[in-house]
């Protein structure tokens, strides 16, 4: 008989977070799948939790991990899966563990805990219901673009990760492609001792945030659309030709529609050179 994958959440801050049922959990497996072995053993010390066996379980070698896993699992081993820090699968190694598990008939078992998303959607006094968390946006800025021009016309509230050193941009990205009435909130530091909740529009925050980096890892909440509101229509050539006769570049004429239109950056530059050869 397969054993038990539990998947259990840790603290994003304050340890007084952890649960009992975690703690025991934790104590009773054959072995912990860690995100981070180091910030485990400090965890596990902290609690008294003397596990058998910890095995690294991050990014890099997730998909070969998790295939231990379900070995581990088949043989009838209960395994317990924990991220860094809050729920894992959640932007965090886990969803491999979890479908692995599936695979070999092995029973998943959720220890909930401490998540920051839905601690910061329920703090910025924006409607919960419904929303959409997004996870990390690409770190790249015309992709990021390119994707809040895609969510600009839901109605669902928006709820993000990102690191502090990108806040600022990805907050000016936010207030180009929503507008900068939006209203939003920037929490950072949640269940620490400096835990913050920063809320405005997203111009006044995109402003906040231009120059000086908030500190620690970030979550941001986003107002949806409001009622009513509809995708632009956009005449994508017309426009096109329009920045082009004004002397802008193929690639920058392009990066101005994105956050309009959503459409691919490739498929708007492809377009733009392919005008700007008509012109020629």
């Amino acid at each position: 008989m397969a054993g038990t994958l539990y998947v259990v959440a840790t603290p994003i801050g304050n340890l007084e977070d952890m649960s009992a049922r975690a703690v025991r959990v934790l104590g009773e497996v054959s072995l912990i799948a860690a995100e981070d072995t180091r910030t485990a053993a400090r965890l596990l010390g902290h609690f008294g939790v003397k596990a058998p066996r910890v095995m690294s379980f991050f990014e890099g070698n997730e998909a070969e991990r998790a295939a231990e896993l379900a070995v581990a699992l088949e043989a009838g081993q209960d395994v317990a899966v924990i991220s860094e820090a809050g729920m894992p699968g959640i932007s965090d190694p886990g969803e491999r563990a979890v479908r692995a598990a599936v695979e070999v008939g092995a029973q998943v078992v959720v220890v909930p805990g401490p998540v920051a998303a839905i601690a910061a959607l329920v703090a910025s006094g924006l409607p919960s219901a419904p929303f959409t968390f997004v996870g990390f946006p690409p770190r790249e800025s015309g992709a990021r673009r390119e994707l809040f021009g895609r969510l600009r016309t839901g109605a669902a509230t928006l709820v993000l990760y990102e690191s502090p050193e990108r806040a600022g941009a990805t907050l000016a990205d936010l207030r180009d492609a929503m507008g900068g009435a939006r209203r939003a909130s920037l929490s950072r530091e949640l269940t620490k001792m400096y835990e913050e909740h920063v809320r405005g529009t997203l111009a006044e925050l995109a402003e906040r945030f231009a120059e000086v980096a908030p500190r620690g890892e970030c979550t941001l909440v986003v107002e949806g659309a409001p009622e009513g509101a509809g995708a632009e229509e956009v005449d994508v050539e017309g426009e096109l030709r329009t920045l082009l006769e004004s002397g802008l570049g193929p690639k920058d004429a392009a990066a101005r529609l994105v956050v309009r239109t959503g459409k691919p950056r490739r498929q708007l530059y492809q377009l733009a050179l392919s005008l700007l050869r008509e012109r020629r």
